[in-house]
Formats: C-alpha cells, structure tokens, sequence
C-alpha cells in the first residue's frame, strides 16, 4: 500500500469514526434538540483546540453477535482542549453508539483521560449521555464503572471535576457524576435515578414519570444532586465554561486573578438601610452580596436547594472568594439539614482549590422541630462545624444581624479561626433571641406585669442593647472591628489582601473522621 493509499484509509477511518452511530442516528439525536458527543466537545473548547484520543479504539466484546459492531471509538469520545486558553480534559458519551452503554474498552478510553488529567493538573470535565452498563459485556462493564469511581476518588480535591448531563445517566452511571465536584443537568433534557420508573412502579406501586422521578428540576430542589440547572446544552457548557473561570486548575494552583476597574474603596450606601428595623422582617442577603463584590457579579451554586443558605462564587478586588451566606428571605436564615450538608459541601470545596471564604452571618439558630431531630440535625449540623475548623483558606466574616447561639460558632467564628471578623452596628450576639432570653431570664417579672407583652418587648429592647450588642463581643476581641455597611466592600478587600497568603500548620493525620 503506497503513502497516499494509507494516508486515504486514515482519512476514511477518521471518516467513519466521526459518524459514530450512524447519519440516523445522528440525525434522530439532533432530532431531540440534542448536539453529537464531538459537536458538544468542540462548542465547549476554544475554537479549533479540542484534540481527540483514542478514537480508533474498539470494544473485543465477541458474545451476542457483537463481533458485527464494533464501531471506532467505541461509543465515547476524549480528548484534551483549552478553556479561556488555560488546558482541560473532556470526555463525552455518545448516544448514538449503543445507547452511549458503557463497555471495557469504552472505560479504558475515560480513565486515560483522567489519568492524564491528574498528570497535567488539569480540570477534568464528562459529558453524560448514557443507558449505563453494556449488557453484553457483563462484569466487564461493571469493572470499567468501578476503575472510574476509583479515579473520582484519586482526583478529588486535587483537580477540579465537572459534570454536565446532557441525557440519561442510570444505575451506578449516577455515582461517577455524584463525586464530582459540581453537577450541570438540562432542563427537560436530562436524567439521574438509580432506578427507573418501571422499576419503581414494579417493587413499590409507585407512579413517577422521568421527569419527576430524575430531572434536572427535581434534582436541582429536592435531593441536592445538581448544582446548577441551564436551559439547553449551549447554556449549560456557557454555564460551565465560566463556572472554570473561578476555580484553578488544580489544588497546587490559586484561582485566576482578574484585575478589575470596580473600585476596590466603592462604598455601597445601599447597605446603610438594608436591615429592616424590625428584627423579625427578612431582606435578602444576594442583594448584600451584589453590592459587595465586582460590578456585583455572583455565580451562585445550589440555588434552588436548601435556599435557607447561600453559597457561591464572586471576585473581590480581581480575587476569587467563595461566598456562604444566611439567607433571611427563607425561614428566616436558620440552620437546618440541607443547609449545614449544603454549606459545608461549599466550604470544603473552596478550602481544597484554596478559594478564600467570605461569609455573611445572620442565622437566628438550628431549625427547631422534630423531623430535624429524628433527621440528624445534631449529626448534618456538625458537618457545616467541621468544614470550617477543617478550612485553613482565608476566612472573612461578617455578621449583619442576627449570630445567635450555636449557630454563630458555627458561621465562621473567630472561635473556629476564623482570620478577620467584623460586625455591622445591627449585629445581634447572644446564646439566643432576646425574645426566648427574657422569657426564661425575667420569667418571674413578667408573670407578676400588668402587661405582659408589653413588658416583654421593653425587656427583649433592653436585652437587645445590654447583652446582644456587637461592642460586647468586639471588647473581648471575638470581632476584630464594627463597622459600617457602607464600608464592607473595601474592608473585606483589605482583609483579603492582608491575609491572602495565609500558611497555617495542623496536626499531621492521614484524614479527619467528618461525621457523615
């Protein structure tokens, strides 16, 4: 065979290789709104970066008439490509071969590419699109998941892991995109469950549709699974292209600096009457943070769940922080499950990939009630503690209202070494609300008043000055300065660069025992 002839046959292979599944296939995948594997790896890379691997790799499945098909790539591809001109690593499944089932050759093919990832120290990012285990290759299909769950495990906390779903993910497919680090889904296009309906319905009588059961919505609200929904897949890689954008590429490296013309000195005034005079009206916390950070830009994670809490990404003075903050507009700001398992996800995320924390107090307590209890609140609430003794990142915090008990040893206390906290003039700290302390301090007093009620809230008034003022705290150094709401944002970033070097040594261990 002459040059030209081999050079033909390559030409013809990578021909073959390009059309995966077939033209109906792909056709029928467009059909649906859907983009082909390698069209959603070249949308996701800079332009004309995306390298392909491996794509000539077949499955040796000889069982079940499968000698017949054995189409290059073998139903996912990978690759390397750039992102904002910095590397990353990808893998797509391809639906259109095989329903995108995962085989031996297929799970090769995804731990190279991790392998490599961890390598470089690049982020790694999977494009989910997938019926699960390919049937006809038995325990070597399971193998494959368990050699990728494996290197979930190797990379976490060392590069940062993304997971888009952009179909199907079931069985124990959904455990790989649940130890990542963030979880994309599209809207009405995508779906994680263990079991499916069929299934559901068969063991339990129960009646669930796809949608309900394993959609990105369901997800994105209830089980905490997805992070961050988009509308369709162009929104979800836009989505997750600037979610890189914030984070570094691997946990040796900081997070991107972008100089901006935001002063770092803009006082937001704003914030000078943001806090109700009432105690008991809520305001929502994001507008703090939007007047806070640069040209009040937020990529908030988790935004559908657990809303009691809010956690996500922002720059102060170009730097990259990771913002937890009480969210009173959702019953009241308290801590409660979702929140703690929710906030300290967040906190030891940042404290892997050294992103600052800034954290934004005002938490009345714990969720009272029964279901919490029985739940584990003691257990879920230690999680949250635990992150943030275990985070040695810059922490900041600053408390806006209310820090009442527990809870406020909790939300960054200087306490848990925390390195810079400060306090608006509204703060409130004390071992409860002056409400629930009069009652039980001055219970006597107020059974013999004329008026009770009235007796109580001149005695909660005078509780709310004398013992929960933020000057008690700040007399006995708990925080470092009072100061005003107009001022945060250029505090925050003078605290942030005072202490962005930060080194501190702990007691030498192979892991801490965080109370799962």
């Amino acid at each position: 065979m002459s040059t030209r002839e081999r050079i033909e046959e390559l030409e013809r292979l990578r021909e073959e290789a390009s059309m995966a599944g077939g033209a109906e296939r792909i056709e029928k995948q467009h059909g649906k709104g859907k983009m082909t594997a390698r069209e959603r790896l070249q949308s996701f890379c800079d332009p004309g970066t995306f390298q392909e691997l491996d794509m000539f790799v077949r499955h040796q499945c000889t069982d079940f008439g499968m000698q017949e098909r054995r189409p290059p790539g073998d139903g996912v591809v990978t690759g390397h490509g750039r992102v904002d001109g910095r590397p990353v690593y990808l893998f797509a499944q391809d639906f259109t071969v095989f329903g995108g089932s995962l085989g031996g050759a297929y799970a090769q093919k995804i731990c190279k590419v991790m392998d490599m990832a961890m390598k470089a120290g690049a982020p790694l990012v999977g494009i989910n699109d997938s019926g699960g285990a390919r049937i006809q290759e038995g325990v070597v299909s399971l193998g494959g998941y368990a050699e990728i769950f494996f290197r979930n495990v190797m990379a976490s906390g060392v590069i940062p892991q993304i997971s888009l779903v952009m179909g199907p993910s079931a069985g124990g497919a959904v455990y790989s995109p649940a130890m990542t680090d963030f979880v994309v889904m599209v809207d009405k296009g995508s779906h994680m469950f263990i079991t499916g309906p069929q299934v559901i319905e068969t063991v339990t009588g129960e009646k669930v549709s796809f949608e309900e059961l394993g959609g990105a919505r369901a997800h994105a609200s209830r089980s905490g699974v997805c992070h961050i929904v988009e509308r369709d897949e162009q929104q979800a890689i836009e989505g997750v292209r600037h979610l890189l954008s914030y984070l570094p590429s691997n946990n040796l490296s900081d997070p991107p600096f972008h100089p901006t013309d935001d002063p770092n000195d803009r006082q937001a005034h704003q914030l000078d009457t943001i806090i109700p005079d009432d105690p008991s009206h809520p305001y929502d916390i994001k507008k703090v943070i939007e007047y806070v950070v640069d040209h009040g830009e937020f990529f908030e994670i988790h935004s559908q769940w657990a809303r009691n809490i809010v956690v996500g990404f922002a720059r102060l003075g170009g730097h990259v922080v990771g913002m937890v903050a009480n969210q009173p507009n959702h019953l009241a700001g308290c801590l409660d499950i979702d929140a703690s398992i929710k906030g300290a996800r967040f906190v030891r995320f940042c404290d892997s990939f050294n992103i600052p924390l800034i954290t934004l107090v005002d938490v009345p307590g714990f969720l009272p009630g029964v279901d919490q209890e029985h739940g584990g609140i003691i257990r879920n609430g230690a999680k949250l503690i635990y992150a943030y003794c275990e985070a040695n990142v810059p922490k900041i915090a600053v408390i806006t209202r209310k820090a009442y008990g527990g809870a406020y040893c909790v939300m960054s206390s200087k306490h848990i070494r925390a390195d810079f906290n400060f306090a608006w003039p509204s703060a409130e700290i004390a071992v409860m609300g002056p409400e629930g302390a009069v009652n039980i301090v001055f219970r006597k007093e107020l059974a013999m008043a004329a008026d009770q009620q009235t007796a109580a809230a001149d005695l909660a008034s005078e509780y709310r000055e004398k013992f929960a003022s933020p000057y008690i705290a700040a007399e006995r150094g708990y925080i470092d300065d009072v100061i005003r709401p107009r001022d945060t944002r250029p505090r925050l970033i003078l605290a942030l660069e005072a202490i962005i070097d930060k080194r501190e040594h702990r007691p030498a261990k192979k892991h801490g025992n965080i109370p799962l």
